[in-house]
């Protein structure tokens, strides 16, 4: 669905995974946006006025009325475009639910464990996040066997809510891979979220988004020597 020139733009940056997250669940609805860059390590007048209790991206501009955070900015472009390409969120209120609550522990116990990876100042330090990183891999491994159905994506046969929740971490769980030398998404003990993960980020909705692990890993390596 073709949206009037401005009618939807988003604020953010390329590297966030945060922002991915939005810029996926356009792409599956077929929703034409106009992507507005923030300068790193800036906040621009439009941010702070659109989100000024968290001065953070994204932001969805629809018709000049913000939406934040980005799981909620999925959920609105589900339900806005709901006629528009696969639904994001199933319509079953118990499935919907099971999506929620994983993807609410993907942001506060998952992501958090593989950033403490990256962050580790001792080896015993990186050890403890990895297992903690691991363990959740393979809940999440689980959770995807129920919520599958024995099917390619979180969301059956398309991409879904929890796909997008995960998979907009993968380029940055690629980056702590080649600086610590871990393996995270191993195809030994977590097959199923291996073979998912090749499979989301060759679907069309997400390759021309999603962002060069090579680009990032420069980002991260800038914040470490500062």
């Amino acid at each position: 669905m073709a949206a009037a020139a401005g009618e939807v733009r988003l604020i953010g940056a390329w590297p966030s995974p945060f922002v991915l997250r939005p810029r996926v669940a356009l792409n599956l609805k077929g929703v034409e946006y106009e992507f507005l860059q923030e300068k790193f390590g800036e906040k621009s007048e439009l941010l702070l006025r659109s989100n000024p209790v968290y001065k953070k991206i994204p932001v969805l501009l629809h018709h000049d009325k913000p939406v934040c955070e980005s799981m909620i900015i999925v959920e609105y472009v589900d339900g806005v475009w709901a006629n528009s390409g696969q639904a994001i969120l199933p319509a079953d209120p118990y499935e919907r639910a099971l999506h929620r609550f994983w993807s609410v522990y993907i942001d506060d116990k998952w992501f958090p464990s593989i950033f403490g990876i990256g962050k580790a100042e001792t080896e015993e330090a990186k050890a403890e996040s990895a297992e903690q990183a691991w363990a959740g891999l393979k809940l999440l491994e689980e959770a995807f066997e129920k919520l599958s159905k024995g099917k390619a994506f979180f969301g059956g046969d398309t991409i879904g809510y929890v796909d997008i929740a995960l998979g907009a971490y993968l380029r940055w769980a690629n980056v702590i891979e080649q600086m610590t030398g871990l393996k995270l998404f191993d195809e030994e003990k977590t097959p199923l979220l291996a073979v998912w993960a090749e499979s989301f980020c060759a679907h069309e909705a997400v390759k021309e988004v999603m962002p060069e692990t090579e680009k990032l890993l420069e980002i991260a390596k800038m914040r470490q020597e500062k």
